[in-house]
């Protein structure tokens, strides 16, 4: 089963220093349908303004991996940890008992980001925090994880949830392939082109739910980037 989500049919919520788009139920958006998929539990579309952000605020009991697409957010916490992920690469927060962060733009130029929670396996434990670039010629044409709940690859940051955090680069007429159990739950944005997924298309931004499904084809219509999570 393959649900595209149009990106005009998004929770929208626009502060002017942050314009943000929500796939899942967030703060005053909420809609039944679309509480949560598998143990994705929010995907917000974030673009924030230049030399603004969100200021100290707690979370616990959530996985929150920060996907930077253009411009850099700098991050501080209650645990002393710093530090700034640019585009292209990948921050995750495990919140575990508690932790309280602010996330700021510094730069002169807007910063646009997905940031995706995802409902641990088991509640509590030492919150932390992680960073790592990831340069994109890594992920052309194929799939790269970038966190995962798994020791599958080293190079990816971790998660406490059974889930990872895919990244590909497609050029126009290339496709990835990703072998899926059709028990388990995949959400994918392509924040920049036009996909095709298992012969639906797909426009930038939409959200496509998947379940069901053996074997995920995406095609680019156009140069694309994709981000997909593969969760319980």
């Amino acid at each position: 089963m393959i649900d595209i989500r149009p990106f005009a049919s998004l929770g929208a919520a626009d502060h002017g220093w942050l314009d943000a788009r929500h796939h899942f139920s967030f703060a005053q958006y909420h809609d039944p349908q679309r509480m949560s998929w598998g143990q994705i539990r929010v995907w917000n579309d974030d673009t924030i303004a230049a030399q603004s952000g969100f200021p100290p605020h707690s979370h616990s009991d959530m996985e929150i991996v920060t996907f930077v697409r253009t411009g850099a957010i700098t991050h501080k916490d209650s645990l002393g940890n710093s530090g700034r992920t640019g585009a292209g690469d990948v921050q995750v927060m495990s919140a575990g008992s508690g932790i309280t962060h602010a996330e700021f733009n510094v730069e002169d130029e807007a910063t646009t980001l997905f940031q995706i929670w995802i409902m641990p396996d088991q509640r509590g434990g030492q919150p932390s925090w992680g960073q790592r670039e990831f340069p994109t010629g890594a992920r052309a044409g194929q799939w790269e994880v970038v966190a995962s709940g798994t020791a599958e690859t080293d190079d990816a940051l971790s998660i406490r949830a059974d889930a990872k955090v895919l990244a590909a680069t497609l050029g126009e007429g290339q496709t990835a392939t990703y072998e899926a159990d059709p028990a388990r739950h995949q959400y994918l944005v392509a924040p920049t082109g036009r996909i095709r997924v298992n012969g639906q298309e797909a426009q930038p931004r939409d959200g496509i739910a998947i379940t069901g499904e053996a074997q995920i084809v995406v095609e680019a219509l156009d140069d694309a980037e994709l981000v997909m999570v593969d969760a319980r």
